[in-house]
């Protein structure tokens, strides 16, 4: 038997009638620092669980308390063996394809695992960030290699872009993230808050909010700024060095710091807040966090950086975090004309209902069944 017969070994004859039948079948597999668990879920985990069906196997490193109620939870069983972390994780995600069978194993960001499990069986891979700085994919090669063994998506166009910048004529496809909107919290009536929720670091310009907010808080009595978040998903998230230097910060302008909260909490504030910040500085992939926002009918101010734009439309104020008076300028514009912000609130909600999770499930569906299609017509040795 040849390396790419042996390759394949796993792989099962699945007509496009028998696609629905194959759900127990997909393996998917969570980036290593992922926690499949309520409470402490970071965005992938919280979108796999929102896309699973009832009888996909979701893989993780680490045995979770509560799981997510997407799919069935396996923790990876990772071998004592005198090699890296890396190579134990990869061995470790062998012998679950190999007791679990699936047709089609789903990696999220990790290009480097997805092409060397593409020897043990058809894989697709999910990119949620530039995969230009993720290892495996670092150079055109090897972005044109893996594009050959797996189907390859990205989260959104600029992400897909981001893959095939000089790789020539490759096969790409986008899965946009997508919303539940059925479980967001019932509309309420709004506070005057301006919120910013999620990382707390400084590639989404948390300072920024600061400074804006100390700039501008004098005329506009009333309103209240909170941040909400930490560096980490989960309560028991570290104090670093920036969250120890923007605390004082935070607290002379008069800033509330909440600290971590569960996901449940964040859109319960998302819906009460006239107002979310998003002034990320890094290009963000896609921008979850503005997409919830607009579900939740806040007006939104979003950073024109990498996704965001596409994103939110023509639903929300664009400002650069680091322009002069651009991020004041924005809020301020918001604070003083209850209109805009109506409209701004109902237009996100509008654009939102685009990325409903019913749409999302049709479109991975139908990516799967590409994805093992991609693999059976690949040319074999």
């Amino acid at each position: 038997m040849s390396n790419n017969q042996e390759s394949f070994k796993l792989q099962q004859n699945v007509s496009q009638n028998e696609y629905d039948t194959i759900h127990a079948q997909i393996l998917t597999i969570l980036p290593p620092r992922e926690r499949y668990e309520a409470g402490h879920a970071g965005a992938i985990s919280l979108l796999v669980s929102r896309l699973a069906s009832a009888g996909d196997i979701v893989a993780g490193s680490g045995t979770v308390g509560v799981s997510l109620p997407g799919g069935q939870y396996r923790a990876l069983t990772i071998p004592r063996i005198p090699v890296s972390y890396g190579w134990r994780f990869r061995v470790s995600c062998v012998a679950m394809m190999r007791s679990s069978r699936p047709v089609l194993t789903e990696v999220h960001n990790r290009p480097d695992l997805a092409r060397f499990l593409a020897r043990f069986g058809p894989v697709r891979l999910v990119l949620h960030n530039d995969p230009r700085t993720m290892r495996g994919a670092q150079s055109v090669r090897q972005r044109q290699d893996l594009a050959r063994h797996v189907l390859v998506c990205g989260v959104s166009e600029w992400v897909v872009q981001r893959f095939r910048e000089g790789c020539g004529p490759i096969r790409t496809e986008v899965q946009p993230n997508c919303l539940d909107l059925s479980v967001l919290p019932v509309p309420r009536e709004r506070e005057k808050i301006v919120l910013f929720a999620g990382r707390v670091v400084a590639d989404k310009g948390v300072d920024a909010f600061v400074r804006a907010w100390n700039h501008i808080r004098v005329r506009h009595p009333g309103w209240r700024a909170v941040i909400m978040g930490a560096d980490r998903f989960g309560p028991d998230s570290p104090e670093t060095p920036y969250l120890k230097q923007l605390r004082p910060l935070a607290a002379a302008a008069g800033v509330m710091m909440t600290g971590y909260r569960p996901h449940e909490a964040v859109l319960e504030a998302m819906t009460e807040a006239e107002i979310v910040v998003v002034p990320s500085r890094w290009q963000e992939p896609f921008g979850m966090t503005a997409l919830e926002a607009m579900g939740c009918g806040a007006a939104v101010v979003a950073s024109p950086v990498g996704a965001l734009s596409d994103l939110v439309g023509e639903a929300a104020l664009l400002a650069a975090p680091d322009e002069p008076g651009a991020l004041e300028q924005a809020l301020s514009r918001l604070m003083t004309d209850d209109g805009l912000r109506e409209k701004l609130g109902a237009a996100g909600r509008e654009r939102a209902a685009r990325f409903d999770v019913g749409a999302a499930r049709i479109r991975v569906q139908e990516l799967r069944q590409a994805a093992i299609a991609f693999v059976q017509h690949m040319p074999q040795s």
